[in-house]
C-alpha cells in the first residue's frame, strides 16, 4: 500500500512558478508509474503529467506540456511537479497518484491518491 501526501501549493500571480511534491509511504514506491491530476471548481479531475516507474519516461497533457515538468526520487520516494508560466486557467486541487500502469490518463487506473494541495493562479 502507498500513502501520498501533496505540498507546495499556495497563491501566485499569472507568469509565476510553484513546486509540487508528493511525499510516499512504502517500500514498493519505485514499482509505481506516478502521475499529477487537477481538479477545478465545477469541472472533472483531469489527467496533468505522468512519469514511469524508474524517471525514465515521462508524459504531459497538451495543455501543461512545455510549461511543467514531472520528475521523482525513488531514493527519498517524492514525486516533484515543476510548474512555470502560470495562468489562471492552472487553477485547481492539484492531486498525486500512483497506478501499476504507466501511460495511462484513465483516472481508475490509479490505484493510491492524496489528498490535494490547492493552486490558485491571479491575473
Amino acid at each position: 500500500q502507498v500513502q501520498l501526501v501533496e505540498s507546495g501549493g499556495g497563491l501566485v500571480q499569472a507568469g509565476g512558478s510553484l513546486r509540487l511534491s508528493c511525499a510516499a509511504s512504502g517500500r514498493t514506491f519505485s514499482t509505481y508509474a506516478m502521475g499529477w491530476f487537477r481538479q477545478a471548481p465545477g469541472k472533472e479531475r483531469e489527467f496533468v503529467a505522468a512519469i514511469s516507474p524508474g524517471g525514465g519516461m515521462t508524459y504531459y497533457s497538451a495543455s501543461v506540456k512545455g510549461r511543467f515538468t514531472i520528475s521523482r526520487d525513488n531514493a527519498k520516494n517524492t514525486v516533484v511537479l515543476q510548474m512555470t508560466s502560470l495562468k489562471p486557467e492552472d487553477t485547481a486541487v492539484y492531486y498525486c497518484a500512483a497506478s501499476r500502469t504507466y501511460g495511462t490518463e484513465d483516472i481508475i487506473s490509479y490505484n493510491y491518491w492524496g489528498q490535494g494541495t490547492q493552486v490558485t493562479v491571479s491575473s
